[in-house]
């Protein structure tokens, strides 16, 4: 078993996001794989073991409970089985995940992941979110609604907005949001 810790959407030490990388020698339990994301104590580690067929099983937790789908932390494990040399640079990261198949290309010094496309409806989000977050008037909101609580995606208006957030999280978790994303446009950016 070999663990990496990777700083996903980013090529700085100490920025990005970071997640737990954990290759797998066999079949571990989930109280062993959420021993390991308590110890690693990142918001996601994902866990992967190579099958006959090349592709790999990924699982991620945090270090309480599995989640159903981390993109960071995929991130990550595609760029460990490149610079670590579990795949060469033109073979496609195959993963095999709860959330059905994902893939990752390597193409120059990005990396391409495909996902599934999650259904987002228009929705007011609590005025308490709003508050939480110290957003007043967003551009967009929606939710996609599941049992485990709500994820809200909340568009601003610029890009320095969202980098100045400032969120109490003491009241956020006073709403069903189970996560929230907050962006904007970027100037200048293909993206």
């Amino acid at each position: 078993m070999k663990v990496y810790q990777v700083d996903s959407f980013t090529d700085k030490p100490f920025l990005g996001n970071p997640a737990g990388v954990c290759l797998l020698d066999g079949p571990r339990s989930d109280d062993f794989m959420r021993s390991v994301a308590a110890e690693m104590n990142l918001s996601e580690t994902a866990f992967l073991l190579r099958d006959d067929n090349g592709a790999f099983r990924l699982r991620w937790f945090t270090p309480t409970t599995e989640v159903s789908l981390c993109g960071h932390a995929t991130l990550a494990s595609a760029h460990i089985l490149w610079t670590e040399g579990y795949l060469s640079p033109e073979e496609e990261a195959r993963f095999d995940t709860m959330s059905g198949r994902l893939t990752a290309k390597k193409k120059s010094d990005w990396i391409e992941m495909d996902f599934p496309l999650r259904e987002v409806t228009p929705a007011e989000p609590p005025e308490r979110l709003l508050t939480a977050l110290g957003v007043r008037r967003p551009i967009y909101t929606g939710i996609r609604r599941k049992p485990d609580g709500s994820t809200y995606l909340i568009e601003v208006e610029s890009e320095d907005l969202v980098a100045s957030l400032k969120p109490d999280f003491r009241l956020m978790a006073q709403t069903d949001a189970r996560s929230v994303i907050v962006t904007s446009k970027a100037e200048g950016k293909q993206y």
